[in-house]
């Protein structure tokens, strides 16, 4: 390990050489009060910038033991450090110099989720921060004498405002832990009371856009309010009693006069398979760990999945028990979207009647004179979201508007009024009744059988040319992997650019459990199994600080919508 002096050195002596001369800088040196690592130099200042570690003692930075005690609190702890780097950035950190990314210092900024990220690593021995610089340069030449401000002068001022404890405010930062920690406990806590979702009472569910995720303000937002017949209370570690709107398992119908908060309430709880900030609005909105939002997704490629439950007897005799196509349609595509969520373990189902096919949802009884049932291939999801739930246990939350075919098959009805819920369930019951003559079932006794698959391996690869592996975020929805593009558009529970970027490195990693007898989900497993173990730097070897946690269920859909994915159905030969 080399000294600061070395470094400072080293950075005179570049001074006025061309860029690429930065390769030289590239290693480990040891300052006083912490180790500068300087893992990846960029080639060119227009380039992506540089990659750098500082590790601190944890004898010196001072955290107490109890902020990083367990999982929960280590998640949220680095959480916010990260989130105190990237305010002292704004604070101190702007040297921009010289040519295109001259002076930028940056760190992965969390949004309104609190996620597992690899920007700060936290151990009984050492607090670690990951973050990118832009090594300054005069067009191609070096900035020697600005990169000795940068790394002498700027840096040490970030590290210490943000990571050491002294310098942060210990009431917000214990009350960011404990809010997540309490989050985590209320969720793990759904199945004990027969619940799959719970929304507090006064939590703020409207967000500023559709591209601003924060909370709405002003005069006219509607605290949410539990109606009396749904009230839940729960006991939190650190919060105590909290009392809000339980949503028990089975079917559950979202309902209510257009912008009245249906799809804002259901948007809350695909939300709520993450933890949220204080001040989100959302804290303590929680949905089962295994929730998975269902919509269709015109043209998507659908690779041997058995559909039947939904979809039979196409013309031409095309199989759908081992449906394929390059194209699928609104209808195929939300029937393999849900059984591609069931094969590995969804417990619960949200769709939104408006990002969904009409012809999957409904099948009124005037089409059901008109065209008769052994001419229509669709079975609707109207009369297969009862033995869904009673076969399989996988209960559903279901806005709809217009249609109340589904009101004979739900447990429970919400109505929402103005941003406020109304328990209508026996209303619902009441005019099932009425008019349950009109309508005839189409779904049989049982849901139906569908085989799980088992992917192979020669069908994923990462390669681009003569590079071994290329493999890069387009946005949050968007990875190219090798010469290929997946697109996450309608995968609509990755919040952040940095899961999408570990999804990508962790289809990459999960091709070595691809052994052509592994199913879908136990591939998915083991490669959960390994990140438990050693963390998200499992999957990519090169120690950077912009990937953050995502879950099995976004994974699979990654997986999924590669175009060059091929399958083989459990007990199915291969050709």
């Amino acid at each position: 390990m080399q000294t600061k002096d070395n470094f400072r050195s080293k950075l005179l002596k570049i001074n006025g050489r061309d860029y690429k001369a930065y390769k030289e800088i590239g290693g480990v040196y040891e300052f006083p009060e912490y180790q500068l690592y300087i893992d990846y130099v960029q080639g060119d200042p227009f380039a992506a910038p540089s990659r750098i570690r500082v590790r601190v003692p944890m004898d010196s930075v001072g955290f107490p033991p109890d902020t990083f005690a367990s999982k929960s609190r280590e998640i949220a702890v680095r959480d916010y450090i990260t989130r105190c780097f990237a305010k002292a950035v704004e604070n101190h950190g702007h040297i921009r110099r010289g040519s295109g990314k001259s002076g930028l210092i940056t760190i992965d900024t969390p949004g309104q989720e609190i996620l597992e990220r690899t920007s700060v690593v936290i151990n009984k021995n050492f607090v670690e921060a990951r973050f990118f610089t832009g090594l300054p340069a005069h067009g191609r030449k070096i900035a020697g004498r600005e990169a000795e401000e940068m790394f002498f002068k700027v840096i040490p001022v970030l590290i210490k405002s943000s990571l050491y404890y002294s310098s942060l405010d210990a009431d917000d930062l214990y009350h960011h832990i404990k809010t997540s920690e309490d989050t985590d406990f209320l969720r793990n806590s759904l199945r004990y009371f027969g619940l799959v979702a719970f929304v507090a009472d006064g939590s703020v569910l409207p967000r500023v856009s559709g591209v601003d995720d924060r909370k709405t303000e002003g005069e006219n937002i509607v605290p949410f309010m539990s109606p009396d017949s749904m009230r839940f209370g729960i006991e939190l570690p650190n919060s105590g009693k909290i009392r809000g709107m339980g949503i028990k398992k089975g079917i559950t119908l979202i309902v209510g006069g257009g912008y009245h908060g249906k799809s804002t309430l259901l948007n809350a709880l695909e939300r709520g398979v993450y933890n949220h900030i204080p001040g989100d609005g959302r804290e303590f909105v929680v949905s089962l760990e295994t929730s998975v939002k269902i919509r269709s997704e015109d043209n998507r490629r659908v690779e041997n999945v058995d559909i039947s439950p939904f979809i039979n007897n196409l013309p031409f005799g095309r199989d759908t028990r081992s449906f394929s196509t390059e194209d699928a349609s609104g209808s195929t595509s939300q029937a393999a979207n849900i059984i591609e969520s069931l094969e590995t373990g969804a417990g619960l189902l949200l769709i939104d009647e408006d990002t969904s096919a009409t012809n999957f949802m409904i099948r009124d009884h005037r089409m059901q004179e008109l065209v008769a049932k052994e001419k229509e291939p669709i079975t609707p999801f109207v009369d297969k979201v009862s033995t869904l739930y009673s076969d399989l246990g996988v209960s559903t939350i279901l806005v709809i508007g217009g249609s109340g075919d589904y009101f004979g098959a739900t447990d429970t009805v919400i109505c929402m009024d103005n941003y406020l819920p109304l328990d209508c369930t026996a209303k619902a019951h009441a005019i099932a009744e009425k008019y349950s003559v009109e309508r005839l079932s189409e779904g049989g006794n049982n849901f139906g059988e569908f085989r799980d698959r088992i992917p192979l391996a020669d069908s994923i690869s990462a390669k681009k040319g003569r590079r071994d592996v290329k493999i890069s975020p387009r946005g949050r929805h968007t990875i190219l992997f090798g010469v290929n593009t997946i697109d996450l558009s309608c995968v609509e529970q990755i919040v952040d650019v940095s899961q999408t970027r570990a999804i990508g490195d962790a289809i990459h990693y999960a091709v070595r459990y691809m052994d052509g007898k592994m199913t879908m989900k136990a591939v998915i497993d083991a490669v959960f199994s390994d990140i438990e173990k050693q963390g998200l730097d499992i999957l990519n070897q090169r120690k950077s600080g912009d990937s953050a946690a995502f879950r099995p269920q976004e994974l699979t859909a990654a997986v999924n919508r590669l175009r060059t994915l091929k399958t083989l159905q459990v007990n199915q030969e291969k050709e």
